[in-house]
């Protein structure tokens, strides 16, 4: 198994047989603690097996919202709000809650990091670690 694999797997082993996959379940653990980085790495293996398939738009607009996230981590303004805008176009066409995701507050918090960005004309950053967005999925019904 490659070094990225291995760690992948002690990413993934606590949500292991849970009713969600514990690739999804890892994304939202690594991204609410601003690892978003390791948040595309973990959903990518679920993205890849469905790419094409019904969630294949779901899975990578959240890596690209992981993505966005780097970018801003990395001070790279613009090629943030690119890929949240792309993020955005991804996820909208799905129903607004799928895999216990509210989609219509995802998709509100993409637009306002969006304004952010651009309301300070991309001179500004607005993530610092107080206002890193936390994600949270519904409780199962």
């Amino acid at each position: 198994m490659s070094r990225k694999g291995s760690k992948i797997e002690a990413l993934i082993a606590g949500f292991q047989g849970q009713e969600l996959d514990a690739h999804y379940l890892a994304y939202f653990e690594c991204f609410n603690q601003q690892l978003f980085f390791e948040a595309h790495d973990v959903l990518e293996a679920l993205w890849l097996a469905d790419r094409h398939g019904p969630k294949g738009s779901f899975y990578k607009g959240l890596i690209q919202l992981a993505g966005a996230f780097v970018h801003l981590q990395k001070n790279r303004l613009r090629p943030s709000a690119a890929l949240f805008r792309l993020a955005r176009e991804n996820l909208k066409t799905y129903s607004a809650v799928l895999d216990r995701l509210d989609l219509a507050a995802l998709l509100a918090m993409i637009e306002s990091w969006i304004g952010k960005l651009e309301s300070a004309d991309f001179a500004i950053n607005p993530l610092t670690p107080e206002t890193s967005p936390v994600l949270k999925l519904q409780e199962e019904s």
